[in-house]
């Protein structure tokens, strides 16, 4: 009579919680970066909790919420909640003293990372992984370790959730612009703009207006800057403008993908920006001393890495005079050979496994 053979299925990973901590600073950087974190770590079926001492830009960031996500309002004193698996603290806000307390008083303690700001310098790749002991307070002989989002296959990546490509190459530019009351009209360049008080702004607008151009600025300084150069009518020559409400991530995303040139500011847009393999400037945060200025130099070095100097040239200094780093007037470049660069760029960084991916597997080696 013939064996049985019974076929032992591996045992499926039980979903993991999560408390992933962030300090709203200004300018809602730091809750877009780690609201797109924990809802990407929900799509994949993590159990979250994101801890945050203002949720208030989340009514228009992330209208609908996400299913697995609970919010937290970081109080003080906190709420005293028991820590999960995973602790993340996002660009070392240090989660409360109670709350590390009991996470050294679990019998297994919770892997804990601090995920730290993007850059393309070389620090970040000697950097990424090492343990930080914690040597005093409630969380001693605790470790902590970095995470460092990058570019390179020696950092933690991108944020990039799954079907991000499949949901570019099924998107509708003309109807999604329609929608917004933005239509184009034919041969008008679409150009968004999202960014800090700028000096430099007058100088583009300028550019902007010797060709047909309808531009979409964001609400904020965008909004406020343009309005005041164009005044109410929002026309100047082959310029014209329409100042948008507040997007939420997803409609921001769409907005970037519609847009023929975007102007993206601090990190999460920046990123957005790289992925939506549209030509891109980013305004870096600016920092005393011009020191953001190593940062933006060394992403650009990176970014231009084998370009042809006629194309890399005039790049370098459209980004450098738009952060205030030189005194050169903003001059846009051939677009044809600037969408090229962006997209081999973007085909370089989609060839390295994504942040959240990468973040669950170094998870799983923690514990």
């Amino acid at each position: 009579m013939p064996r049985l053979r019974l076929s032992i299925m591996p045992a499926m990973r039980p979903p993991q919680r999560w408390d992933v901590f962030c300090r709203v600073i200004d300018n809602h950087g730091d809750i877009g970066v780690a609201w797109r974190l924990c809802a990407d770590l929900a799509s994949r079926d993590q159990r979250v909790r994101l801890w945050v001492d203002d949720a208030s830009a989340l009514a228009w960031m992330a209208p609908h919420g996400q299913p697995g996500v609970e919010v937290v309002e970081w109080t003080d004193p906190a709420p005293d909640l028991a820590p999960g698996d995973v602790v993340v603290e996002t660009f070392g806000c240090d989660p409360p003293h109670r709350f590390v307390q009991r996470m050294a008083e679990r019998e297994l303690a919770p892997a804990w990372i601090n995920l730290e700001y993007l850059s393309a310098e070389t620090y970040v790749e000697r950097s990424h992984g090492l343990p930080s002991p914690v040597q005093v307070g409630p969380g001693r002989m605790l470790v902590k370790r970095f995470f460092y989002p990058g570019f390179t296959a020696g950092t933690g990546g991108l944020l990039r959730e799954p079907g991000l490509l499949e949901a570019q190459q099924a998107f509708d530019r003309s109807r999604w612009l329609d929608g917004m009351g933005a239509s184009a009209r034919p041969g008008e360049r679409v150009v968004s703009l999202f960014c800090y008080d700028n000096p430099a702004l007058p100088g583009l607008l300028d550019a902007l207006r010797a060709a047909p151009t309808l531009l979409l600025a964001a609400p904020g300084a965008a909004s406020t800057q343009v309005g005041q150069w164009l005044g109410p009518g929002l026309r100047r020559e082959a310029l014209r403008a329409k100042l948008l409400p507040y997007l939420s991530q997803c409609d921001y995303d769409r907005l970037l993908g519609a847009c023929d040139l975007n102007f993206v500011r601090g990190e999460d847009s920046f990123v957005r920006a790289q992925w939506a393999g549209q030509p891109f400037v980013w305004q870096i945060y600016p920092q005393h001393g011009d020191a953001h200025g190593v940062k933006l130099g060394a992403f650009l070095d990176r970014m231009l890495s084998g370009a042809d100097d006629a194309v890399a040239a005039p790049l370098r200094r459209l980004w450098l005079g738009w952060n205030g780093l030189s005194r050169q007037r903003p001059e846009l470049p051939a677009f044809e050979p600037w969408r090229n660069l962006c997209e081999r760029w973007r085909q370089t960084l989609l060839a390295q496994p994504d942040l959240t991916t990468q973040l669950l597997g170094f998870v799983r080696k923690m514990r």
